[in-house]
């Protein structure tokens, strides 16, 4: 009988191993399914996890949580209020000078490709490639209309997404009012042989995660302002949309840096077509980001996730793909939190005492 046991047991755990894959499937078709509905929420949770650490501070110094969280609404509330006036309207304007230029910038490149066809000597091959060029040639007006649609699309996708702005602060609110009982209630459901190991699990990936994201909003920001000011300063067209784009790109890990650059050298090269401008901006970039590298994230990120590349750029392009941005905002928490579990059960942690 105890033979008969022991055979059953790899059954039980393949089993529950198939179950696991299945509600895994089940939460990504979920996910899929109600994908603006969690954006709002990794949004508003993101947004509580960046706010909670002030409050605690506060509230180590005395001030209950209560009037602590009315005070930091009533700063956030003028920092709205600020962005509202001045950070926004000059967004919207670089926004629709980019929408207002993009035609010319396509037509550009189509004159460009042609000259490019009036050059090429009357030789072996040339027939193959003025053919190449016939065929990019062609397609040019098709990418003009795409190019706009997509920019236009975009942009109707950022009005359609204020409406998780606008809801985001009441989810934050209530997020951090009843932390505490959330946290209880989470603690109450854990089996009593597994609630320590559990819980100091927890707080150590709540120890990255919080670091890695609190950091990279800092090191966004930081690289957003400085893309935008350096290129104000050099005369590139749409420095903000640049900017922003360059602190948005400073996500990715990688290909971030090379990202960032590009519009910008897009930019400069149309605008002056000139060799020394387009030096110029991507020196500013090298800059930039030598002084992001080895100045800010050093003193922003205190302890590295050590993740491996590949399992780091499989799961941006997984979770990217799944979720969009917030996937690859994500990745990279959610991959740390993997490797600390993983590595508690290769110790043995998990097992039965």
């Amino acid at each position: 009988m105890e033979q008969r046991h022991h055979a059953h047991q790899p059954r039980n755990d393949y089993g529950r191993f198939i179950a696991t894959v299945l509600l895994c499937c089940l939460l990504a078709a979920a996910g899929y399914a109600l994908q603006h509905t969690i954006s709002c929420m990794l949004l508003s949770w993101i947004i509580a996890y960046l706010l909670d650490p002030l409050l605690v501070r506060v509230e180590q110094r005395g001030l209950p949580r209560n009037y602590a969280l009315g005070l930091l609404y009533v700063i956030l509330l003028f920092a709205g209020f600020f962005f509202l006036a001045f950070i926004l309207p000059a967004i919207t304007i670089s926004w629709n000078g980019f929408i207002h230029d993009l035609p010319a910038y396509i037509q550009k490149l189509k004159q460009v490709a042609l000259d490019w066809k009036g050059h090429i000597p009357d030789r072996y091959g040339s027939e193959e490639i003025q053919w190449l060029i016939d065929k990019v040639t062609a397609t040019i007006d098709t990418a003009t209309e795409k190019a706009a649609l997509g920019a236009y699309t975009f942009g109707t996708r950022i009005i359609f997404n204020l409406f998780n702005i606008v809801l985001s602060p009441i989810l934050v609110f209530f997020m951090l009012f009843y932390k505490l009982t959330i946290i209880d209630a989470f603690k109450s459901w854990l089996p009593d042989g597994r609630r320590i190991q559990v819980i100091a699990i927890a707080q150590e990936v709540n120890s990255s995660i919080g670091g890695y994201l609190r950091g990279q909003v800092v090191v966004s920001i930081i690289v957003a302002v400085l893309a935008s000011v350096a290129l104000l300063i050099l005369g590139t067209p749409h420095p903000f949309f640049c900017g922003i784009f360059a602190g948005a790109a400073s996500v990715l890990p990688f290909i971030g840096v090379i990202l960032a650059t590009l519009p910008a050298l897009f930019f400069s090269w149309f605008q002056y077509q000139s060799v020394s401008m387009l030096g110029q901006a991507a020196l500013t970039f090298a800059v930039i980001y030598f002084v992001e590298g080895y100045l800010v994230k050093p003193l922003v990120f205190k302890e590295s996730m050590n993740l491996n590349p590949l399992l780091t750029i499989i799961m941006v392009m997984a979770l990217g793909e799944t979720l969009g941005f917030w996937g690859i905002l994500l990745a990279l928490p959610i991959a740390s939190a993997i490797k600390i579990t993983w590595g508690h059960v290769v110790q043995g942690d998990f097992d039965q005492r």
